[in-house]
């Protein structure tokens, strides 16, 4: 406990400094994901589904401030979809039968790839029905393949996941820069593979395809694959993974739990040292990925014409909502 005493944070101000602006609907939103939860029992009543709601609400309400309420219910209920499956068929439960994750996942799949819900649907499926036809009424057909993906893609990071034992990292634990920078790809094939799916994992992607359909946008096809586009981007989902992953550790560690996949031991086995070294690590990387968004979002901001001035506006605020999520009670372990 007095080692994780002193994890701290990353210091996030000078490129995101706050406060962030908020929807008036968070409240609105917060009451329909109870609601939506008793139409589709995802997650027992209990204090920690309280907390959930809470956190989704208020986190998209600074997602998408600008967002119609529509939007911002089609958002919540989604990520609440992610986290709930996440808490429910992932985590502990998947890495004890991988095999019965992949099968669960399966009917999912199948509806994201336009199939209908299996008969007797459980919650879960039926729940996705549900937003998958909002989806469909407000996005455009390239739209919706997008969104699409990102959720395949989530749930395939679930099962690498599930594959991957948190104690299963970086080869041989040499590795290192060798410049004595945290470099990413640096340290082994695991933190390498690593960071190329956490950001499908704590749903950045998913938020960057779906900020088009919310707010009511849509970048030119000359944009979209464009390094001015796509390096803040990039950013933006790194720093919501690594923030995650602070949070979820210093938690993890203050209650003695196991250690599970996280970027602070992938780290540590990358680049050496003890795992405070490794946290320390962590939270320069979130720095050095906040500040590479602060500049990525800065300049499509200036670039013109409106739909990429309107995208870096969404990049802005997707990474408000990840600052934002690390001070609330789900990651200091109240409720949950």
């Amino acid at each position: 406990m007095s080692a994780t005493a002193r994890l701290t944070m990353p210091d996030l101000a000078p490129a995101f400094p706050g406060p962030f602006p908020s929807s008036p609907h968070a409240e609105q939103v917060g009451a329909h994901l109870e609601e939506w939860l008793e139409r589709f029992p995802l997650l027992a009543p209990s204090g920690k589904r309280r907390v959930l709601c809470d956190i989704v609400a208020h986190g998209v309400a600074r997602t998408f401030p600008t967002a119609d309420p529509d939007g911002l219910r089609l958002t919540a209920d989604l990520f609440l979809w992610l986290t709930a499956f996440d808490d429910v068929h992932g985590e502990e439960a998947a890495a004890a039968d991988p095999a019965g994750l992949v099968r669960r996942i399966q009917p999912c799949v199948h509806q994201l790839g336009g199939g209908a819900a299996p008969l007797g649907a459980d919650p879960f499926d039926a729940a996705l029905r549900d937003l998958l036809a909002r989806l469909r009424d407000r996005a455009t057909a390239e739209q919706y393949l997008r969104v699409a993906g990102c959720l395949r893609d989530v749930l395939f990071g679930m099962v690498w996941e599930a594959h991957r034992p948190a104690g299963d990292g970086d080869g041989d634990g040499s590795g290192g820069a060798g410049d004595g920078s945290v470099g990413f790809g640096a340290g082994g094939s695991g933190l390498r593979e690593y960071r190329e799916v956490r950001p499908h994992t704590v749903f950045a992607r998913t938020l960057l395809a779906l900020a088009e359909v919310v707010l009511g946008y849509e970048l030119p096809a000359a944009d979209r694959d464009t390094s001015a586009v796509r390096e803040p981007e990039e950013a933006v989902a790194d720093l919501a993974g690594v923030l995650n992953d602070l949070c979820s550790y210093a938690r993890e560690s203050a209650k003695g739990a196991p250690a599970s996949l996280n970027l602070v031991p992938l780290l540590v086995r990358a680049h050496g040292g003890d795992l405070s070294a490794g946290y320390a690590a962590a939270a320069r990387l979130a720095e050095e990925r906040a500040a590479a968004a602060r500049r990525g979002i800065d300049a499509l901001a200036a670039a013109g014409p409106a739909p990429l001035a309107r995208h870096a506006a969404a990049l802005e605020t997707i990474a408000h909502s990840y600052v934002w999520h690390v001070d609330h009670a789900r990651y200091r372990g109240a409720g949950g």
